[in-house]
């Protein structure tokens, strides 16, 4: 990884695991702080805030500022305001996409809104997924943060934003259009905001279908790490490789 100087690095199962640090991870972090590149924690996770995730993390002993941190929402209100600035949008989440989405300018309303937005909540409502479902046929847009089915916590697989959205898009008949990694847009808006190019670049993550296709993607070199959803036996069912494969982060050599 000589060429390598800066860094796109997933959070879950590959920094964190549910409430804990992944052994090796804040050692990795301080590396990345004392380098001379750039990284950014790159994140498909739109239940927080950056402000919140950046105070969740340094309370586990993870210097990450909330500059440095970059959602699936902040990625799809940023997308939603260019496509129709200053919309309106049935949100089903929690407080980072609904703050993300006020932040760009956005009306969050059940009347005729322009799109659903799908996140991530702790606590699905079947009221919340029928008004969203019927708003869908009735005309709006659907978008939802992330594809991922499932994401790894302390307690073991949960249920995700790809796993509720593929029950609504059964309802309606519609897909939606994700926005989250694998989207080169979200990979490629990341960039853009570090202000440094993919053949500089590497991208970090615990899964093939997302984290590693999503470098593919955009061009870049990418390492799957053990800690997360991919096991080692789940890597060769894939058409394309990472371009390196380590236990964790604690691994990884930071130029």
């Amino acid at each position: 990884m000589k060429n390598v100087k800066n860094y796109l690095v997933d959070m879950d199962g590959v920094l964190i695991s549910g409430d804990r640090v992944i052994p090796g991870a804040s050692k990795f972090v301080d590396r990345l702080n004392a380098s001379q590149g750039k990284y950014l924690v790159l994140t498909n996770n739109p239940i927080y805030t950056a402000k919140d995730l950046a105070h969740n993390l340094q309370k586990m002993g993870l210097k990450i500022p909330p500059e440095l941190i970059f959602t699936s929402a902040m990625a799809t209100a940023q997308f939603l305001q260019k496509q129709r600035p200053n919309g309106t949008a049935y949100v089903i989440g929690e407080s980072g996409l609904t703050s993300s989405m006020h932040e760009v300018g956005y009306i969050i309303t059940e009347h005729d809104p322009d799109y659903v937005v799908l996140g991530e909540t702790n606590a699905f409502s079947l009221e919340n997924l029928t008004k969203g479902i019927r708003l869908i046929i009735d005309g709006a847009r659907f978008v939802a943060t992330n594809p991922d089915p499932s994401g790894p916590t302390a307690m073991g697989i949960v249920p995700a934003c790809g796993a509720v959205a593929a029950m609504i898009e059964k309802a309606t008949g519609v897909s939606p259009f994700f926005i989250g990694k694998p989207n080169p847009l979200m990979v490629r808006t990341a960039l853009n905001y570090l202000g440094v190019h993919s053949e500089e670049t590497i991208i970090v993550g615990d899964r093939m279908d997302t984290d590693i296709i999503g470098g593919v993607q955009n061009g870049m070199d990418s390492i799957l790490v053990l800690t997360g959803v991919t096991k080692p036996e789940q890597i060769e069912r894939y058409s394309y490789i990472p371009t390196h494969v380590y236990k964790s982060v604690a691994e990884i050599t930071v130029n």
